[in-house]
């Protein structure tokens, strides 16, 4: 491996979420310099988020810093001068935003202005950040296209993913900032977050619990495994947008899922043979906010990033089940 430690190094925001741990830990596999940020909140278990740090990436700085504290984020920036940015710090989940809404406008809206900002006076090269498959909402049609409208989103969630890539585009479009909009779909894997399908579903199997199967079964989902996700993350931040070439801002969205929905009640399978158990479904109607399908059109990533996503969910699934079985315990 050949090291860049002498180089700027990446900042990755929600560095000990999901996603950012395992980016985190990829870019440090390849000999990146990385300082991470976190604000360590309670939206689920803070322990979970350690212990994941501890686990994927036991070498990356992880600062307990909010987006929200404008003197702290420039702080940051100023000691560590970062070129490239991951920005995948957020107020996560559909559901909680009908509950909790002005957490989300604080963490994806004030937080990510705040972020912009400093990407613009410091001279950063390229911003990727995280988008979601929800923008797409009710304006469009499977499979999900990046030309597609989302106007109609249907969670408060959704809208602030659809505002951070109009927010994005104006800079890139006044300022010259290169960013990339990244729209991940539905992703699972090891140490993955426990309010998601496949934590939830798992850690129910096994403990012989029910599950509640909303819209009676009857969706699917775009499963997309962490290892595809953080290859599509990485192949993005290596390519930038090209800057203003004919008058064109530099600033791109893309598709990161698999393109292949599975229904849910296979889904739902793949993790009883894994557990060795049978399910208790309840079923119920479906939720607010929720979308019936998802699938993703992954041509635009697949030709600009070679984005080829490889797991299929009979393989990335029993992992998952077996990590839950030694994190938390058949009763947990």
């Amino acid at each position: 491996m050949t090291s860049n430690d002498s180089l700027p190094p990446v900042l990755v925001t929600g560095a000990a979420g999901f996603i950012g741990a395992y980016v985190c830990r990829a870019l440090r596999a390849r000999g990146e310099a990385v300082i991470g940020l976190d604000n360590f909140n309670d939206y689920y278990d803070p322990q979970l988020k350690r212990d994941r740090l501890a686990a994927l990436c036991p070498d990356v700085e992880v600062r307990a810093l909010d987006l929200c504290d404008r003197e702290g984020l420039a702080a940051l920036f100023d000691a560590h001068r970062p070129v490239r940015v991951v920005h995948l710090a957020a107020q996560a989940g559909v559901r909680y935003s009908l509950e909790n809404p002005h957490a989300y406008v604080d963490s994806n809206l004030v937080g990510f202005v705040n972020l912009l900002e400093l990407c613009r006076h410091r001279g950063v090269e390229h911003l990727a950040y995280a988008s979601s498959s929800s923008v797409y909402g009710d304006s469009a049609t499977p499979p999900f296209s990046e030309d597609q409208r989302i106007d109609k989103p249907r969670s408060l969630y959704a809208a602030t993913k659809a505002a951070n890539e109009l927010m994005g585009y104006t800079y890139a479009q006044l300022y010259g900032l290169r960013a990339t909009g990244l729209r991940f779909f539905t992703v699972y894997g090891p140490w993955g977050r426990p309010d998601m399908a496949p934590l939830l579903f798992s850690r129910a199997v096994l403990a012989g619990r029910p599950i509640d199967v909303f819209n009676h079964g009857r969706m699917r989902r775009d499963f997309t495994h962490i290892d595809d996700i953080v290859a599509g993350v990485l192949a993005a931040l290596d390519r930038p947008p090209p800057g203003g070439v004919d008058g064109v801002p530099p600033h791109r969205v893309f598709n990161l899922g698999n393109h292949t929905p599975v229904e849910l009640e296979r889904f739902i399978a793949v993790i009883e043979a894994a557990a060795g158990r049978q399910a208790q479904k309840v079923y119920k109607p479906m939720q607010p906010g929720d979308m019936v399908e998802t699938m993703a059109d992954t041509g635009r990533a697949r030709e600009a990033l070679d984005f080829e996503p490889r797991t299929a969910i009979d393989d990335g699934l029993p992992p998952v089940v077996a990590w839950c079985r030694d994190y938390f315990g058949e009763a947990a």
